[in-house]
């Protein structure tokens, strides 16, 4: 997959919009690569064209360096029944894998040689405390996100590249609504932009929220969507271009086809939503931006890939296969994981 031929698919898209069937211009197209598994893949990373990882089920790691037409495997010790629903890569070389569940089974895992060796970063103490999500503002400083605990959702911040944790205090968290949560659907439950905003998304209380942060996760606000909420439903992922402009896509999983009140818009960093004038049909998991193209955004499920390219104010079904989260490089390659070892690069129709 070359940054040429997918700048060339969206481009077209942006300036002609998506093309009469038989029509000759090009449309985005997910191009399916073999894995060698049928573990479902939640976690992404895009590095770049070439680079990209994949963690999920039975602590299966994935990782290409020559764009999907190989992929090495690596097992985390100690993950061999645990679910790696997140990871986020720094280069070909280095990556770190959080495995969700109670207790024990919420750990963080880094390699820093491609997957041949990795150690055990973070095991988690609290019986309460369940870990969903992780971002990294860089190579050095990032987030992870567990649901509440006493009340209040538990953040940790790592300033060394993952290689050590530390809590944030309760103290700047606002009160969880009753039976708030966060969903480890995509790994995009935490997301980050520039060097101090983050964003939490939740679900499953009374409204689905948005927590966000601008002294990277020290203090939080709370913020209520447009999306509808309830103990399957709620915002799932969320993505921002910059501090101002965000997606936060969702519904409710148990109705994967069910549509309403599953995306909102926001220009103001999350403090105010919108809905959008037409949008995905279906339950959405994951969401990301292209680096490039600033109106362009793709939205990911169980019954298909969607994109905009107004900023997320209408949006066009172009894939009917599923996926559970989507990530692009800074390169701009796209590219999405999901059930049955389904990882796949964005291409040209």
């Amino acid at each position: 997959m070359r940054r040429s031929l997918i700048l060339a698919a969206l481009v077209a898209v942006a300036l002609g919009g998506f093309p009469a069937v038989g029509s000759a211009t090009p449309t985005p197209t997910w191009h399916l690569t073999d894995t060698g598994t049928d573990a479902r893949l939640r976690g992404l990373s895009a590095v770049s064209a070439r680079v990209a990882w994949a963690s999920g089920q039975r602590g299966t790691v994935l990782r290409t360096t020559d764009g999907g037409r190989t992929w090495q495997r690596s097992t985390p010790p100690g993950s061999e029944t645990l679910e790696l629903r997140d990871i986020e890569a720094f280069d070909e070389r280095t990556a770190v894998a959080l495995s969700i569940g109670p207790a024990d089974q919420s750990r963080v895992y880094r390699t820093t040689d491609g997957g041949a060796t990795w150690t055990e970063a973070f095991r988690n103490a609290e019986p309460t405390a369940f870990y969903d999500c992780m971002a990294f503002f860089d190579r050095n400083h990032g987030l992870a996100m567990s649901d509440p605990v006493d009340g209040r959702f538990r953040v940790l911040t790592t300033s060394d590249g993952g290689a050590t944790w530390e809590r944030v205090p309760d103290e700047g968290m606002p009160p969880a609504l009753e039976g708030e949560f966060g969903f480890a659907a995509s790994g995009q439950c935490l997301t980050v932009a520039g060097g101090r905003h983050a964003w939490i998304a939740t679900g499953g209380g009374a409204r689905a929220r948005v927590l966000r942060s601008t002294d990277r996760g020290r203090t939080w606000t709370a913020h209520d969507t447009v999306l509808a909420s309830g103990p399957s439903a709620g915002v799932f992922a969320t993505a921002f271009r910059d501090k101002s402009s965000g997606i936060a896509v969702g519904g409710d999983f148990a109705n994967p086809t069910g549509s309403v009140d599953a995306l909102g818009v926001t220009r103001d960093g999350g403090r105010t939503w919108t809905r959008p004038e037409t949008f995905p049909q279906g339950y959405r998991s994951g969401v990301t931006w292209h680096p490039f193209l600033r109106p362009v955004a793709i939205a990911v499920g169980p019954t298909g890939s969607d994109i905009t390219i107004d900023g997320g104010v209408n949006w066009h079904q172009f894939d009917a296969g599923t996926f559970d989260t989507v990530d692009c490089g800074r390169d701009g390659a796209c590219w999405a994981a999901g059930a049955r070892g389904r990882v796949a690069a964005l291409r040209l129709g």
